[in-house]
């Protein structure tokens, strides 16, 4: 070790608790706890990179006992035990030490600050510059020349003359320090009586222990609180605070079976760093170290990841040969290279394939810039690929295939027999284990990082298509999307099999709605451009109004669009009271804070309608137009299966899930979806399906009678909570009851349900009280519910989705409650979502085999809509309402609700 790099000693231990306390709560998808791993994980890495050529040696406590222990039993005795969380973290920590090449000491029968203590006055002894790292104020005691504390979290370090700053005396009296004034943290008692300010002035008029028990008779002179009396009492407990004087030194000569020259660092262990931040998701760290060139993870089945196996197929010859290749295989990987991401308008720049691990092929067809190569010409390639592509005995596997099978039929390809999609056997395998996407996929499951596009095509304004992109480069990184997919589905295939229930939902719901979703988006929604514009000019004139009104409100003008500014004018100018505060410490804006605001003043229900209206232009009445295709004259969404945690749907550009549908502006909107001419919109979709689950999966006697009875179940629950006859239930206490029962399957609180009712607590409490009594079975089923997630981790749909609950043991109570509500509500979410997909499976072969000229166009919701011909309504509507309805087999019937008209308003 020279002069210019010390000896870094680490405190893990101290570290250890201090990021597990002082950090987020962090898990894998798994529910493996991190944080801790990943702040002290940190505060190494920073370490190694501030001190670049140093040995950094990390200490941790030994299990038992220590000599301390044997000087007062009660020594440490309040410290709880070491919470489970945190004792699932030793573990790991250790490991990536020991991975990172790092010297890992644990000493029995003594602390880490004693081992700490001796190295460090060991070296410091012959010269050497020793830096302890370390959130303890004990080990200020150590700090002399030679010997310096450095604290990572707060970024601070402590020489002698910083010691004397920050405490107000020199390192060699901050043990009389703590003999005196105690430490609750290690339960050593100091003398009674004697805080932080009376050790302090002690020590600054005496000096040291021994100076003070040597001249007990000038304490009372001390200007002191308490000085006249405080000589006797230092006098009574001379025993404490000797004893407390030996608990607080840190011993230096502890007989080790080392030397700090035999501290010396190894070389990282980076297959055992790429297998733990793989386990633990430490995805940028992840990122970083296999940019440098690791192994993949040891769990990776197919064999380490070499791109010079790949193929750049630029001949006749080179072609026929890959074809007849992927003739002789049962399953190939295939993917598409384009020019964009809308599949309505991307044009095939090349097709890549995989036929086994590291055999891929890359066949550019369309590059054009200066200087590209000779290429083989698109349509023929195309031509000789289409019986292959459309061959159902020919099995393909891909990674988000239905954008592919879009892009195809854009060059008259039907793409068959595709058996798997890797996007989707992640999916269902965990759907809140990871995101889908290919990279966050190789990363998490093979361990290895993938070419990003933005390696290829640079980034921002400058960014390439990839038509652009040299023939070399991308080349070697579409035959890697080929290569990654097929040895994706090698790992996650196998785990897919292992749970039967879990391959059910994916071959039989998600895999068969790829090519339904693909039709769908490709036929798209006509929408009338003309009545959006007139739309947005009317939403436009009434956020100017709405703003005028917001200002006089006010007294006077200001951007509605500034939490500052807002914050000053409700809180300060206003008064209005403050309901919650920004991490920051200023008044909150937030949604959910001016909702409570506008119950009882005016301005905040103003600003809530502008905000509302305002979304509602600027995402909808305004984009919407900028969407449509020029050719079809239609907007195409895109539906994602693999995004929400329940199985759901969602869609983007345009997101047709966030239409609101009980404003008159929202339905305004739904009123620009038209049908062509001689169509109308049929829209049907299922009445209260959540409640009729939930009737299904609790069994409880009180909603079943009422689902088969055909009662209104909001007039039945009402009559049961407020003891009325069906017949006599009044409007309100009807609100009250529908509130009551979509409110208790979302998991909602007496206070949540107070609020939405403008009730008092108990009032609401006394409402569930009685819910719970008339339906005892719904009670019964949602605390089964929580019992089966917190053992298991996760909860079912009917047809075997399984939803995870990462946080659902979690030690913050707050974050264990709301996994307990998702536990509730998740199952009768995720069953929901299998029924609307399983009917659009229905559905659209009926309309297949049966009704051609039908097209299924939308899925919003609980919802359908479809395109018929106008002389086929009344006979389509009856038949599309029995095959929904037939979707699912229940104890209680689903039922399903149809209308039709010249647009979507009308038809809903």
């Amino acid at each position: 070790m020279s002069d210019a790099a010390p000896l870094v000693l680490v405190d893990g231990s101290s570290y250890l608790y201090r990021a597990f306390h002082a950090l987020p709560e962090l898990s894998t998808s798994s529910g493996e706890p991190t944080g801790a791993v990943r702040g002290v994980t940190s505060m190494l890495r920073r370490l190694l990179k501030d001190y670049p050529g140093s040995t950094v040696a990390v200490v941790f406590d030994a299990p038992g006992k220590t000599f301390r222990d044997e000087l007062f039993a009660d020594y440490k005795a309040q410290r709880p035990p070491m919470p489970d969380d945190l004792r699932a973290q030793v573990e790991p920590i250790h490991a990536i030490v020991r991975a990172m090449g790092l010297p890992l000491i644990c000493e029995a029968g003594v602390e880490a600050d004693d081992v700490i203590g001796t190295l460090a006055r060991e070296a410091a002894g012959r010269g050497e510059a020793v830096v302890i790292s370390t959130g303890d104020k004990d080990m200020a005691q150590l700090v002399d020349g030679h010997i310096t504390l450095v604290n990572t979290m707060t970024e601070t370090v402590l020489d002698e003359a910083g010691v004397k700053e920050k405490f107000g005396l020199p390192p060699s009296l901050i043990i009389d320090f703590l003999a005196l004034m105690g430490d609750k943290v290690d339960n050593i008692p100091g003398v009674p009586g004697v805080g932080e300010k009376t050790a302090l002035g002690l020590l600054q008029g005496l000096g040291s222990l021994d100076d003070i028990y040597a001249n007990l008779d000038r304490v009372a002179g001390l200007s002191l609180r308490g000085a006249k009396s405080l000589g006797k009492k230092l006098a009574e407990q001379e025993d404490k605070a000797r004893l407390s004087y030996r608990l607080a030194t840190i011993k230096t000569d502890v007989a080790l079976p080392f030397a700090p020259g035999d501290l010396a660092a190894g070389q990282p262990d980076r297959d055992a760093l790429v297998e733990l931040y793989t386990r633990l998701e430490f995805k940028g760290w992840l990122e970083e170290l296999l940019g440098e060139g690791a192994a993949p993870a040891p769990e990776t089945a197919a064999g380490d990841l070499d791109r010079d196996g790949y193929d750049t197929v630029t001949t006749e010859q080179a072609l026929e040969h890959w074809l007849a290749r992927l003739g002789d295989c049962e399953l190939f990987a295939f993917d598409t290279e384009t020019t964009s991401l809308n599949y309505m308008v991307a044009e095939i720049v090349g097709v890549s394939f995989a036929v086994a691990p590291g055999e891929a092929a890359y066949v550019p067809l369309a590059h054009r810039y200066t200087g590209a190569p000779e290429q083989l010409d698109r349509d023929t390639v195309l031509a000789k690929l289409k019986p292959l592509l459309e061959d159902p005995a020919r099995g393909k596997v891909g990674q988000n295939l239905k954008y592919d099978a879009s892009v195809l039929a854009r060059y008259a390809i039907d793409l068959a027999g595709v058996r798997f999609d890797t996007m989707l056997e992640s999916y269902v395998l965990d759907a809140t284990a990871t995101r889908h996407d290919m990279d966050s996929l190789a990363l998490k499951y093979l361990g290895h990082r993938t070419i990003p596009f933005e390696e290829v095509a640079g980034k921002g304004a400058r960014q390439l298509t990839f038509d652009q992109v040299a023939v070399e480069q991308a080349a070697s990184y579409a035959a890697e999307d080929a290569d990654v997919t097929l040895r994706l589905h090698a790992m996650l295939w196998p785990k897919l099999e292992a749970e039967p229930s879990l391959r059910k939902v994916f071959e039989e719901i998600e895999l068969p709605l790829v090519p339904v979703l693909s039709r769908m988006e490709r036929h798209g929604a006509l929408v009338d451009r003309g009545r959006l514009a007139e739309q947005s000019a009317a939403l436009g004139k009434r956020l100017e109004a709405l703003e005028a009104d917001a200002h006089e409100l006010a007294g006077g003008p200001f951007n509605l669009g500034s939490p500052k500014q807002l914050g000053e004018i409700l809180f300060e100018r206003l008064g209005l009271p403050v309901l919650r505060k920004t991490p920051k410490g200023a008044p909150s804006t937030a949604e959910e804070v001016l909702q409570e605001l506008a119950l009882d003043y005016p301005l905040p229900k103003v600003l809530l309608e502008y905000r509302g209206l305002s979304k509602l232009k600027s995402t909808y009445t305004d984009k919407l137009p900028t969407l449509v295709n020029e050719k079809t004259g239609r907007l195409h969404t895109s539906y994602h299966q693999a995004v929400t945690a329940t199985g759901r749907l969602s869609s983007s550009d345009p997101n047709l899930q966030n239409i609101p549908i009980r404003t008159e502006e929202g339905r305004r909107i739904r009123q620009a979806f038209v049908a062509p001419e001689g169509y109308r919109l049929l829209a049907a979709d299922y009445s209260q399906i959540e409640l009729r689950i939930m009737a299904h999966l609790s069994g409880d006697t009180g909603l079943l009678t009422a689902f088969n009875e055909g009662l209104d179940v909001h007039c039945a629950t009402a009559a049961e909570v407020f003891a009325t006859d069906l017949d006599k239930v009044s409007t309100e206490q009807r609100r009250k009851a529908k509130a009551i029962n979509f409110g208790l399957i979302y998991g909602m609180s007496a206070f949540g349900l107070a609020r939405q009712l403008h009730l008092g607590r108990s009032e609401a409490q006394d409402y569930i009280d009685r819910y719970f009594e008339r339906y005892p079975g719904v009670a019964d089923y949602m605390e089964r519910t929580r019992a089966g997630a917190h053992e298991r981790g996760y909860v079912e749909t009917l047809f075997g989705r399984r939803l995870y609950l990462p946080e659902i043991n979690a030690r913050n109570k707050q974050r264990q409650q709301a996994a307990e509500r998702t536990a509730i509500n998740a199952p009768m979410q995720g069953t929901a979502a299998d029924i609307i997909k399983r009917a659009m499976l229905a559905v659209d072969h009926w309309l297949a085999t049966e009704a051609p000229a039908v097209r299924l166009i939308m899925q919003v919701h609980d919802e359908l809509i479809l395109e018929v011909p106008e002389d086929e309504v009344d006979a389509i509507a009856p038949a599309l309402c029995e095959r929904m309805a037939g979707a699912a087999e229940l104890a209680v019937p689903l039922l399903v609700e149809a209308g039709s008209g010249h647009n979507w308003d009308e038809a809903h």
